[in-house]
């Protein structure tokens, strides 16, 4: 090979080593501006929160996340929401709340189950209501929450800690009210005698 060949070679070698260079430093400035994601994740939906409070949930309000869940994939984190008394320390056993805690989520897990949806459950306590709501926002990751408004459902919450809600949650919030004929509502199966079989009653 000449020397105007080599010369030639080697300048177009670096050429390919530059460019090459600039598209890897694109995509690891892209990537970090993401969070390290591709793009198609950082716009996907992976978990719907689903809190509530008592021993039951309106069906509408957990249907509802359901099919958001399937239809983006997502997973569905159903947290019951436990009022722990300031006479008592926040970590203490709470055998009644637990109990009441296990059944409802397992009632909903079955129903998640059903429609192919994966459930990550958990029980947030506090000294109330949006205490425990507070501490389960800054303490999980999720993309959207769902929760019921009215007199099914929701029990615990106000509509005032319905409102806070709005305003603290770093995430998209539907608060679903429904219709007053709307009675339908997903229960413990032990204390649901009237229920369906899917721990709903008709």
């Amino acid at each position: 090979m000449s020397l105007f060949g080599a010369i030639h070679l080697e300048h177009i070698l670096i050429l390919a080593a530059l460019v090459i260079g600039l598209i890897g430093g694109f995509y690891f400035a892209k990537s970090r501006h993401n969070g390290g994601k591709p793009a198609a994740e950082t716009d996907a939906v992976h978990h719907i929160l689903l809190p509530f409070t008592g021993t039951e949930i309106s069906r509408r309000a957990v249907d509802a996340a359901l099919r958001l869940a399937r239809a983006e994939g997502a997973t569905l984190m159903p947290a019951y929401l436990a009022a722990v008394p300031k006479s008592l320390p926040l970590d203490c056993p709470i055998p009644r709340e637990a109990e009441q805690a296990m059944a409802m989520l397992e009632a909903i897990e079955q129903r998640a189950v059903a429609k192919g949806v994966p459930v990550d459950a958990r029980i947030e306590r506090g000294r109330t209501y949006r205490h425990a709501l507070a501490r389960l926002l800054s303490e999980e990751e999720f993309d959207r929450v769902v929760v019921s408004a009215g007199a099914t459902g929701t029990h615990g919450l106000s509509g005032d800690d319905l409102v806070w809600l709005l305003e603290r949650a770093p995430a998209e919030v539907m608060i679903l009210r429904p219709g007053p004929d709307d009675h339908r509502m997903v229960v413990p199966f032990d204390v649901a005698p009237s229920t369906n079989g899917n721990g709903v009653h008709a």
